[in-house]
């Protein structure tokens, strides 16, 4: 439990949230806490549920069956109309026929606020976001992220107690994702509202979440904080869409030993199978350690360098094992490549620490 899970109750309470389409289920028993002030990611494949449960969340697509609580008020079978929101969605949805100014303030229009109050409002909304000097401009005179600003702008703009993001960046190249990332991250922080985002981008989860809620399929595979999801993970689904992972097929031979190929691999071992019993180990190749590796050291074993990846600041080298009948992916530092010579053909002494190794039946292994 969380320290903001210790001392206070949640914002926003999910029970088992259920979703049909026709026979088809989207989302099956889905439950989940969502605390004042989180920057929740809802991250997972096309078609895994994600924006269904926003959708359900948002009133635009009621559930079949279950409850949603938003600030223990329930409001569950209310429309969007009546529920406390502001959204974003991936298609920025501006009107183009009205300037940005007129875009940020349309909610207030609705809401008959009185002229100079909506202009001071929208004023503000567009300091925040950085584009005090575009009121009068029109959406097609605005690059892609700055649209996506405004769009955020106008969802701010009636204070809602709940941000829904849509896969908002998208549709952004590279460079301006990044940027937004951090500008959407930061005024999360100076203003505080709890926040839901959609994405199937695992960068955008890792760096902007307080917690990610990953699904695959309907259901909910973990939800933890970024480090517990990429640490930590809870299945092997979570360890192969968050980030790159090695599977390496394994067999037991007593509590806390697997053995992989010609090699036995001492590791943690907590779903009890018994020995003899088949296992898939998982581990990161940034965790494959080739630096001061000495023989007969804890997991180490022999390797041969089968091809070698530049990635920029680091390679990505991979190391055949037991005659090329397995592969290791593992992430080498430039440093590490320059001061080993590391060459494809050569053979390197590697070690798999312990405590880094996560154990999966082997019906989890990945191909």
């Amino acid at each position: 439990m969380t320290a903001r899970e210790a001392v206070q109750p949640p914002y926003l309470r999910i029970e088992q949230l259920k979703k049909q389409f026709g026979t088809f289920s989207a989302l099956k028993d889905i439950s989940l806490e969502i605390f004042p002030g989180e920057f929740v990611c809802f991250l997972g494949p096309s078609g895994c549920g994600k924006t269904t449960l926003l959708r359900a969340i948002a009133g635009l697509d009621i559930q079949t069956s279950g409850r949603i609580f938003q600030a223990d008020r329930e409001i569950s079978d209310l429309p969007a109309s009546q529920r406390d929101f502001g959204i974003v969605f991936q298609s920025y949805a501006l009107f183009p026929n009205l300037n940005v100014s007129a875009n940020v303030g349309y909610g207030l229009v609705s809401r008959g606020l009185p002229r100079r109050e909506i202009a001071t409002r929208v004023d503000e909304l567009l300091k925040l976001v950085g584009l005090p000097d575009s009121g009068l401009k029109y959406p097609a005179q605005l690059s892609g992220g700055m649209q996506q600003r405004v769009a955020l702008a106008r969802a701010l703009a009636l204070s809602p107690g709940l941000l829904l993001l849509d896969e908002p960046l998208s549709a952004l190249d590279a460079r301006v994702r990044a940027y937004l990332r951090i500008e959407i991250r930061r005024l999360h922080e100076r203003l505080g509202v709890t926040t839901i985002m959609v994405t199937h981008d695992q960068e955008e989860a890792l760096t902007m979440a307080d917690r990610i809620v990953v699904m695959n399929e309907g259901v909910i595979e973990q939800v933890g904080t970024p480090l517990e999801v990429y640490r930590q993970p809870a299945s092997a689904f979570v360890a192969d869409f968050v980030g790159t992972t090695n599977f390496l097929p394994a067999v037991v031979l007593r509590p806390g030993v697997a053995r992989f190929g010609s090699v036995d691999l001492e590791c943690d071992i907590d779903i009890q199978p018994g020995p003899g019993n088949d296992v898939t180990l998982a581990i990161r190749p940034e965790d494959v350690v080739v630096r001061n590796v000495v023989a007969g050291a804890t997991n180490s074993f022999a390797v041969r360098v089968a091809d070698i990846e530049f990635l920029g600041s680091f390679c990505r080298v991979q190391l055949a094992h037991d005659g090329d009948k397995t592969m290791v992916l593992a992430d080498f530092s430039i440093n590490v490549v320059r001061d080993l010579g590391v060459v494809v053909g050569m053979e390197l002494l590697v070690s798999l620490p312990p405590e880094r190794i996560r154990v999966f039946p082997a019906a989890a292994r990945q191909p």
